[in-house]
């Protein structure tokens, strides 16, 4: 049995050692979504679903306090991504009409989120380990997350 993917998305990023800012300096996503009724919208929404898979794996945290409080209940805590927190995208489709309905279209209402959400991290990761070893790094990979991370490696570096 053959198994096709259909899509994938790549992230490159750049990761400040002194801050532990993440900057995204390339996304490219290329889909298979059988028939796009309506391309413009479909770009819309892969774009929009990038965006929520970019907050989740670089800024979206839950933050209780050590009574078990929820500090970041309201959005201007919680950091969803804002504009100047995305890269312009690189988006196109390469699609085969579905065989399995008469429109030959595939879904796209999830396909933005999952993979922007590994792709990041994985780059993330990729470079963290790269320069420092770092091969895990809890989601999301905030700035404070990151100087965590290479400082340890530093530390422990020179014990």
């Amino acid at each position: 049995m053959l198994f096709r993917s259909n899509g994938t998305h790549v992230a490159e990023v750049e990761v400040d050692p002194l801050t532990g800012t993440v900057s995204i300096v390339n996304y490219t996503i290329v889909d298979d979504f059988g028939i796009a009724v309506n391309p413009l919208l479909l770009a819309g929404q892969v774009h929009g679903g990038v965006a929520q898979g970019i907050g989740q794996a670089l800024l979206e945290h839950t933050v209780f306090d050590k009574d078990g409080q929820l500090i970041s209940a309201s959005l201007m805590d919680y950091t969803l991504p804002r504009a100047d927190d995305l890269p312009s995208f690189h988006f196109e489709t390469k699609n085969v009409p579905s065989t399995t309905n008469p429109l030959g279209i595939k879904g796209a209402g999830e396909a933005g989120s999952i993979g922007s959400t590994p792709a990041v991290m994985n780059a993330v990761i990729d470079a963290l380990g790269r320069a420092y070893g770092i091969r895990h790094l809890q989601m999301p990979a905030t700035p404070h997350r990151i100087f965590e991370a290479i400082t340890s490696v530093q530390r422990h570096a020179a014990e």
